[in-house]
């Protein structure tokens, strides 16, 4: 329990959802949590739950002066972060033609440029300490898409592509990058935490489709949001961690097949794919 006690978590998009699971586990563990969300109040049942390990901070992933203060207060409460999860976030689904652009940048605004902020806040305290993780929880629509969620996997595109950057760039200074692409999972994604585009009748079976399916699964989902947040702290103690971790039956089996799609493709057309060199 020493060590434990001696991991201090940061969260965002602490209020509900995945974020609010990752509280209560990294909690049940005996870790520090700094727990952080636009509206203070929806934090005080978490605090409540062990004030003495748990530190609510209003912060809100797109304002650069709440993300800056909420570092300095987590460090200054703990002495240090352990593991940042970037998880505020939520979804669109339309298809890129209902999709405005305001949303469109909004979308891209919280779930990849708010992880950005935050991760570049807290990387000169990871590197002073020469050690710390960043887990950025995308999707498995993050590695594949589906009509009607362009929107969303191009933000999860985009943190994807980052993580992996960001991963090379790090290893020499002990800091773990964790690329997280859930499934499923018991959250508010599907309900409180997706906005849906205003329909156009050309796509019912395309993005109706996955319009419907959204809407219900939403309370019906198998996951377990505590459960997944047990596996992200036993990969982050691995000797070993992996880049990108999936989680839930339906994550492995669909990036698997994409994965089997993509090499198919590429056996395909290889030939062809290859023969680019100037003819000299």
């Amino acid at each position: 329990m020493e060590n434990k006690v001696k991991k201090v978590w940061f969260i965002t998009g602490a209020s509900a959802g995945f974020g609010k699971s990752f509280a209560e586990y990294a909690i049940q563990q005996g870790y520090h949590v700094v727990v952080t969300a636009r509206r203070l109040d929806k934090l005080e049942a978490i605090k409540a739950i062990a004030p003495d390990q748990v530190e609510a901070i209003k912060m809100d992933v797109n304002n650069s002066a709440e993300i800056a203060d909420a570092v300095k207060a987590a460090v200054g409460r703990f002495g240090q972060i352990d593991v940042l999860i970037n998880n505020a976030g939520y979804g669109i689904v339309g298809a890129v033609e209902e999709t405005p652009e305001n949303e469109l940048r909004a979308q891209m605004e919280t779930n990849f440029f708010g992880a950005v902020g935050v991760t570049q806040a807290l990387l000169p305290t990871f590197r002073a300490q020469r050690s710390g993780a960043i887990v950025n929880i995308s999707s498995l629509g993050g590695q594949l898409s589906f009509a009607g969620f362009g929107a969303y996997s191009a933000s999860k595109f985009a943190l994807e592509g980052l993580s992996e950057a960001l991963a090379a760039e790090l290893a020499p200074f002990g800091i773990k990058v964790l690329i997280v692409e859930p499934g499923n999972f018991r959250t508010e994604l599907a309900g409180s935490a997706m906005k849906y585009m205003p329909e156009i009748t050309a796509y019912k079976d395309t993005v109706g489709q996955t319009r419907n399916f959204a809407k219900g699964m939403n309370g019906a989902q198998e996951g377990d949001p505590l459960k997944g947040a047990a596996i992200i702290d036993k990969a982050l103690a691995a000797t070993h961690t992996p880049l990108r971790l999936q989680l839930g039956e339906d994550s492995v089996n669909a990036i698997r097949q994409h994965n089997e799609n993509l090499l198919k493709d590429l056996a395909e057309w290889e030939p062809l794919a290859v023969d680019t060199k100037l003819d000299l």
